[in-house]
């Protein structure tokens, strides 16, 4: 390579980095611009709605307009109060199922990467046969127990993703064990509960926050199935998922019914990847080395 080749190659290289830096920008940002406009949605359902969830003097499956900005089914409710209602249990079931995974997950994740031989071994098999245990079956068991709510929901997928959550968080939890930084910490004595939250806490959040966004969007999937399948959020609550299987009858006649709940979906599923793809980039420097 001669003098004025290696000039070109250092003139062009520093320019991959900030376009690589402006691509994980854009991405978090359309990431928390689609999840904040659900979100904002969410927050106003709290305070104001157009109509009351179980207002039926709209008409049957009127078009847009006359007051209804978006029409109404069959029942004569209001379409665009039922997904203003809708975001606000999205939301609530990605945040209370990711709380429940974390809580659970993350203390029988640590527990787990402290356990040593046959029960270290216990300890993964039982994480991988809850792992593998279906949150269909699980949520009907919780409904069966309790009753079909919004809170019984999110119980039961939290507790599924607990498990996920758990192996990720041993896994990590073990590897930083292993450095020799804390081992050298435990020489000089310092306790273990000061390790864990000095040294490993602090080297495993990164990780740990990219999944548990990862497990808000499946969270938000999984709430919707259940309210599809009637497991959710009981009437008059207008879960996405419901609106989904009430309005399947007359898509031909009334497609904004299935259309909206369907789009708001894939939409609040989508920025929430987006965040978690720009925050792996952002937080993770193993991952931003390999993209380098």
């Amino acid at each position: 390579m001669t003098t004025t080749d290696t000039t070109d190659v250092l003139d062009k290289a520093p320019a991959a980095a900030p376009a690589r830096g402006r691509r994980r920008s854009a991405t978090l940002l359309a990431g928390c611009t689609l999840t904040g406009l659900i979100a904002l949605l969410a927050l106003v359902s709290l305070v104001w709605l157009p109509y009351a969830t179980d207002d039926t003097s709209g008409g049957r499956l009127a078009g847009p307009g006359d007051g209804h900005l978006l029409g109404t089914d069959k029942l004569g409710r209001d379409l665009f109060t039922q997904l203003m209602t809708g975001s606000r249990i999205a939301v609530e079931a990605g945040l209370g199922s990711v709380l429940i995974a974390a809580l659970i997950g993350v203390t029988l994740g640590v527990l787990a990467a402290f356990a040593q031989g046959w029960l270290d071994d216990t300890l993964a098999a039982f994480l991988d046969i809850l792992i593998a245990f279906p949150t269909l079956l699980l949520a009907m068991l919780v409904v069966a127990a309790r009753s079909a709510t919004l809170s019984s929901a999110l119980l039961a997928i939290g507790l599924a993703q607990s498990a996920v959550v758990a192996r990720l968080v041993r896994i990590l939890v073990k590897r930083v064990l292993a450095q020799d930084y804390v081992t050298a910490a435990r020489t000089s004595g310092t306790s273990w509960p000061r390790t864990v939250a000095g040294h490993v806490l602090p080297n495993i959040w990164p990780t740990l926050v990219v999944n548990l966004a990862l497990q808000f969007g499946l969270a938000v999937l999984a709430e919707a199935g259940l309210s599809y399948l009637g497991l959710g959020a009981p009437p008059p609550n207008a879960s996405w998922g419901r609106m989904l299987q009430e309005a399947q009858a007359t898509f031909t006649t009334a497609p904004a019914g299935a259309l909206a709940p369907g789009i708001l979906l894939v939409l609040l599923v989508v920025g929430v990847n987006l965040i978690a793809d720009g925050l792996r980039d952002t937080l993770d420097p193993a991952t931003r080395r390999r993209r380098s």
